[in-house]
């Protein structure tokens, strides 16, 4: 996971002080927060619990709900969200703590139960980051009294005690020094969307003289690229998707992609234009684009109570958008007679090309513009919706009131679920590896009868991880901590024991250093802090001595070894592996959604109706389907432990080209939903040749997936021909001459969708490499598994080992 934040060096005043050195390691000081409420208020509602009530019981489950709670939890957002979310906590961990006093009555229904819970409460973090962050704790609420075990009748003092737990962290949540509201995709997406703004504003002021303003040119194109750049960095900064159910994240989120996309866009070197009146009208489109962009990134930075004022903006950009369209039609068949400039200076009246070539060569500029304004027209879209749905009253909340336009929350989580119901999404391995691995160690935690089996679940739970390299490197780690935990903890309990207030002085110091192991100290020293815990804890509910502390190693050493047993049995590559086969998936389905649009296009041509708009839905959605799998599991590898062998901007390259596929896709659907049946004019020729096009830009993708996933070679360079031929030429020619504004409306639609084909071919150059690259590693590492498993598992004989057949005499 990527940290950083750009505010920590102006809250520190000491340059080379500890906390400047802190803030570094912990921006915003996030972790130093609940580690201080958890150092604070575990001992406070253990003492309050055990002297008060003089229930051990309650005070076991008190003190695990409020550390729990405060210390492995912390949702963002605004107080009033923050609040709703630690309530909903609480709520679930209750119902978790009563589960698993039910659960752990019998053998068979303990090992049944924990997997089904574990594995939902695992895979539902896919419906949004708060949940998935959450899923720590409600585990550790199920596996508390599972492995603890006792009566039925004891669930009423589960319950309390985890209340009591919970009612301290809603405290802690709100008093005890509460994070400042921080959006870090919000402010640098409106970082983003501002310097885009800025580069198109230096486009418009070099569009007279490219010499005069050069300079500023590049130096916007520059931060153009930091500022999206920066975009992607803070979305996979993040171990999971950063969104949520509500409406205001999922618009948030969806900007991301669009961004980028606007980024390759904006990319291309801008054609300079034939004639003045298309260099105007080109202009005009990037102004409004250019007024969208920057009131869409004050919108992201706004408070909630600022009134979005999005609406004459968006008017703005369509109204350029449709009259650059409607003045390429016009004017387009009475292109020959105007002068075409030339390099030198002055414009000569020159011979006039073909009506065609007018057509092909003056829509270049316009094409950009377009697309530019597509996207951006999305962009805007989506900054409304989610402004919009948070300044919803709440009542309309509370009834489930959208603005127009939205999906439901119970649609969208539908489709994530349905996303990752695939064999090859790595959010469902996880989730079924870490739902075997905690049913196997409860199960053998109740059949060896080990004291304090707690232990061997959350140690479990402590050390399991995507790939079978991560897990051994993570049980060296924790096994390491615990026994450095045992030698500090068992001399303190031994010389402390006879005093039990330095114990009680002693356990927020251990919980300090637990809380800070995320971002100060390392794995390692977390672990040695949470065994200092626990012996510091159980000496004073219930003191054992220094035994107390082999029981916790032979525990901790148990549940390492369930994780490592079923992170090698269970996908032991990791994402690592799978992310071939994700990105197979993505690109193959988002080759056959740009295959789809163009086809639905092409209908549209010379044919009544749009027989392709039905199977061109289940594209999309299943496009952005395989999309949501490969985000899932691009994080997952680059938070995985290991050698990476493939450079990190390879992996980004082939990421990003999906996402432009995909919106490619979307940008063509756009382009002919506004489009009329056009009278038959003999296209069928120009379709075919366009058809063909797709078809040959659409395999290449499908086959880079599929060298990506190991079953094949790599496609090799693209074709670097144009679409436009002679046949499109000549169908453009027909359109003209036939003088219908309809006819010269398909025209300008045909030659643009040949347009997207041609990106589509450069986007295949830019990632030629990476693909070339990806596809041999992929098979050099299954050469290499192919050789393990043959020399692990069948010994070849001497004579096989030569070369020669079983049974063959020697060789001489």
């Amino acid at each position: 996971m990527t940290r950083g934040g750009r505010d920590g060096g102006r809250i520190g005043r000491a340059p080379g002080g500890a906390l400047t050195w802190l803030r570094g390691r912990d921006p915003g000081l996030a972790a130093l927060r609940r580690a201080l409420r958890a150092a604070i208020l575990t001992p406070s509602v253990l003492a309050v619990t055990y002297f008060s009530l003089g229930r051990p019981d309650i005070a076991v489950f008190a003190a695990f709900g409020s550390l729990v709670l405060t210390l492995f939890v912390d949702f963002g957002g605004p107080m009033r969200e923050r609040i709703a979310g630690q309530a909903a906590l609480i709520l679930a961990t209750a119902v978790m703590t009563c589960l698993g006093t039910l659960a752990g009555q019998t053998l068979w229904l303990t090992g049944a139960v924990t997997f089904v819970l574990a594995f939902c409460v695992l895979f539902s973090g896919i419906v949004s980051s708060a949940l998935a962050g959450a899923t720590t704790s409600l585990l550790f609420a199920y596996i508390l009294p599972v492995t603890l075990g006792g009566p039925l009748d004891e669930i009423p003092e589960h319950v309390i005690g985890w209340a009591l737990g919970g009612v301290a962290s809603m405290i802690a949540v709100t008093l005890m020094w509460p994070v400042p509201a921080s959006e870090p995709l919000r402010a640098a997406g409106a970082r983003a969307c501002a310097l885009l703004a800025g580069r198109l504003r230096a486009e418009v002021d070099c569009a007279p003289d490219p010499t005069a303003h050069g300079q500023a040119l590049e130096t916007a194109v520059r931060q153009a690229e930091e500022g999206v750049s920066d975009l992607r960095k803070t979305f996979y900064g993040t171990p999971y998707r950063p969104t949520g159910l509500s409406l205001s994240s999922r618009a948030v989120v969806r900007l991301v992609d669009q961004v980028i996309w606007l980024g390759s866009v904006l990319h291309q070197a801008p054609p300079r234009s034939r004639d003045p009146l298309s260099e105007l009208l080109v202009c005009e489109t990037k102004m409004a684009t250019a007024d969208l962009l920057e009131h869409s990134a004050a919108l992201l930075r706004a408070d909630v109570s600022v009134p979005h004022g999005i609406d004459p903006r968006v008017s703005r950009l369509e109204q350029a958008r449709a009259s650059l369209e409607e003045s390429m039609i016009g004017l387009l068949p009475r292109r020959s007679a105007v002068p075409v400039a030339r390099a030198d200076r002055g414009s000569v009246p020159a011979a006039a090309p073909g009506p065609s070539d007018a057509l092909i060569g003056c829509l270049g500029p316009s094409f950009r513009a377009q697309s530019m304004s597509f996207v951006v027209n999305a962009i805007g879209g989506n900054i409304q919706l989610a402004v919009t749905a948070r300044q919803r009253s709440r009542r309309d909340r509370l009834l489930g009131r959208r603005p127009p336009g939205s999906d439901s929350a119970l649609s969208s989580a539908r489709e994530r679920f349905a996303a990752h119901l695939s064999r090859n999404s790595v959010w469902l391995h996880n989730s079924l590896r870490g739902a075997a691995a905690l049913s196997l160690a409860v199960v053998i935690a109740h059949l060896t009868g080990l004291g304090h089996a707690f232990w061997v679940a959350s140690g479990t739970l402590a050390v399991l991880r995507s790939n079978a390299v991560g897990t051994g490197q993570t049980v060296q780690r924790a096994l390491l901590g615990t026994v450095l935990g045992f030698v500090v903890g068992v001399p303190l309990i031994l010389a402390l024991g006879a005093h039990p207030v330095l114990l009680w002085l002693l356990l927020p110091l251990a919980i300090l250093l637990v809380g800070m192991e995320a971002a100060v100290t390392a794995f390692t020293a977390g672990q040695a802090g949470f065994t200092v815990v626990l012996l510091v804890l159980f000496s004073i509910i219930h003191p054992e001595g220094w035994q107390l502390g082999l029981v916790r190693i032979e525990d901790v050493a148990l549940g390492c070894a369930v994780s490592l047993v079923v992170g090698l049995l269970l996908w032991p590559l990791g994402a690592a592996a799978a992310l071939g086969r994700v990105l197979c998936d993505a690109l193959g389905d988002g080759a056959r959604y740009l295959r789809s649009a163009v086809v639905t296009g092409l209908a549209l041509c010379d044919r009544a109706g749009a027989a392709g708009s039905a199977s061109g839905d289940d594209d999309r959605r299943r496009a952005l389907a395989s999309a949501r799998r490969l985000d899932d599991a691009f994080r997952e590898y680059l938070a995985e432990r290991g050698t990476k062998h493939l450079p990190l901007a390879d992996v980004t390259a082939l990421v990003d080209a999906v996402a432009i596929l995909r919106l490619t896709a979307d940008a063509v659907t756009d382009l002919w939903s506004r489009a009329e049946h056009a009278p038959e004019n003999g296209r069928a020729a120009a379709g075919h040749e366009i058809l063909d096009s797709c078809v040959s830009v659409t395999s290449w993708f499908e086959s880079a997936g599929r060298a990506l996933a190991g079953g094949g070679a790599a496609p090799g360079r693209p074709l670097s021909r144009p679409v436009v031929d002679a046949a499109l030429r000549e169908s453009v020619s027909r359109d003209l001459r036939a003088g219908t504004e309809q006819g010269t409306a398909t025209a300008v639609r045909m030659v643009w969708m040949a347009d997207h084909l041609d990106t589509m071919r450069r986007l295949q150059a830019e990632i030629d490499g990476p693909v070339g690259a990806a596809a041999a590693s992929t098979r050099r590492q299954r050469a290499r598994g192919r050789r393990l498993r043959a020399g692990v598992t069948w010994p070849r004989p001497p004579a096989a080992r030569a070369g020669a057949r079983p049974g063959s005499p020697p060789r001489g």
